[in-house]
């Protein structure tokens, strides 16, 4: 696997200012597989000039010439699919069967709509005697996490091209690789010099100098509500306008007229895909009390069959947090059903795939996000009670609902506090929106919304 040693600036692999490296680590052996620059602030600087002097040019292109560089971009990453899959494997500790089918083809197929959007959407519009533009924005920050390396810069960056925004990128420390592959698709695309740029480089240094830049006019944030809340401070003091993705504790609610066995499996698998490491997991099952110690007993049987299909978590760090939530569940009187805290391999930040029973809305692993394969169930009385504890959180990032009406559950997802509902365990959908209600954060990411985020509106008068 071949590493940049350099960043993607203006169209060129340049040096870094900062000497400071990251070493790359397989979380599945724990081995050092590469090691890109940790850029500094004057190394976003340089991005973030590159990025302003690249807008004008840009914003004026046409909209149908982005989406012809946006499809480029598309073909471009379609043409290293296998590549992609195997750098997130080997980043990030993801099975290749699961990289090759979420990793890489999601943000594929993400990449693609906003090449059709770009092409078709409406940037100006007639309202009685004005004309409204709909403008992009101007520089772009993008701050991406790990748990899905190219989806998330996929999902920022996309929308702002297609807006005609100029950005700058600074992946997640973890899985830089997956961002220099990126970038090398966007040069091969044809994107001309300084419209993307990356910046390889730790959160509290690249990321922070990022967020406070004068030069950039809207952060795009997807990570923990706790860094959300600081870089929110930061664009706040500027009037800077912020995108952020936060965390999230999502709950599936399965209504006693559900199919119970469906529900539990598919519950399970929700939570233990990507090990866990998504923030729009289902990580709370609400059961009714007359099916509650059915739903454990599938739930457990269902955890258990994963043992192996599950890839390690990130890194040692998130390894010992998931763990020491698993530990603090049991102290707080939760009942351990399936896996637990140890891990049987000797290398490998793994966590066994575990579900906690008789857990209570106020408990810590009920309230607060875990980021691993650890699934909570909890009891309900009736249906009242039921949404005051899927409410009853800071979150709103996402959640189900299982009943054998559609009707009944649709009713039950409109008076939920969150961003997106799955309804009898709804497909993924690359065009609707995604994002939180309260902590989950602030705007939406995904199709003619997430295009929005990226647009300022200008209105004429005649």
């Amino acid at each position: 696997m071949k590493a940049h040693d350099g960043l993607y600036i203006d169209g060129a692999w340049r040096p870094a200012a900062s000497t400071d490296e990251i070493e790359v680590v397989n979380p599945a052996d724990e081995r050092i597989i590469a090691t890109v620059p940790a850029g500094g602030a004057a190394d976003v600087d340089t991005a973030v000039r590159a990025a302003r002097a690249a807008l004008p040019a840009w914003a004026a292109t046409p909209p149908a010439e982005r989406a012809a560089r946006l499809a480029a971009l598309r073909d471009a990453l379609a043409a290293r699919e296998e590549e992609i899959a195997e750098t997130v494997t080997a980043e990030l500790g993801s099975p290749l069967p699961f990289s090759r089918a979420v990793h890489t083809a999601v943000p594929l197929a993400v990449a693609g709509s906003y090449a059709e959007l770009a092409a078709t959407h409406s940037f100006e519009e007639k309202v009685g005697n004005s004309t409204v533009l709909h403008e992009p924005i101007g520089v772009v920050g993008a701050i991406t996490p790990w748990n899905y390396p190219l989806h998330q810069i996929v999902a920022k960056v996309a929308p702002a091209l297609a807006a005609g925004c100029t950005v700058v990128l600074k992946p997640a420390e973890d899985t830089p690789l997956t961002a220099q592959l990126f970038a090398e698709a966007v040069h091969e695309a044809g994107v001309p010099a300084g419209v993307f740029n990356l910046v390889t480089g730790l959160g509290p240094v690249a990321g922070q100098a990022l967020a406070e830049h004068p030069g950039v006019d809207l952060v795009s944030f997807t990570g923990s509500t706790a860094v959300g809340r600081r870089i929110g401070a930061v664009a706040g003091g500027a009037v800077k306008k912020v995108a952020l993705e936060l965390g999230g504790k999502s709950a599936n609610v399965i209504l006693p007229s559900a199919d119970l066995a469906r529900a539990v499996n598919v519950g399970v698998a929700n939570v233990m895909s990507n090990s866990g490491q998504t923030c729009s997991a289902w990580t709370r099952m609400l059961v009714h009390r007359d099916q509650y110690d059915e739903a454990v007993e599938l739930a457990a049987a269902a955890a258990a069959k994963y043992g192996d299909r599950i890839g390690p978590v990130v890194s040692s760090g998130q390894r010992a947090r998931v763990r020491g939530y698993i530990e603090k569940g049991v102290a707080e009187g939760a009942r351990l059903v399936a896996g637990g805290p140890g891990s049987a391999r000797e290398t490998g930040y793994f966590v066994e795939p575990t579900v906690l029973a008789d857990v209570t809305p106020e408990m810590t692993v009920a309230q607060e996000e875990i980021f691993g394969p650890v699934l909570t169930v909890l009891r309900y009385e009736d249906e009242e009670d039921a949404l005051r504890i899927a409410n009853g959180t800071v979150y709103g990032l996402a959640g189900a609902v299982w009943a054998a009406d559609e009707a009944e559950a649709v009713a039950f997802a409109r008076r939920m506090e969150t961003g997106q509902v799955d309804i009898n365990g709804g497909r993924f959908n690359p065009l609707a929106p995604f994002g939180g209600y309260k902590q989950s954060g602030v705007g939406r990411e995904l199709g003619a919304h997430g295009l929005a985020e990226y647009l300022q509106t200008k209105s004429l008068q005649f």
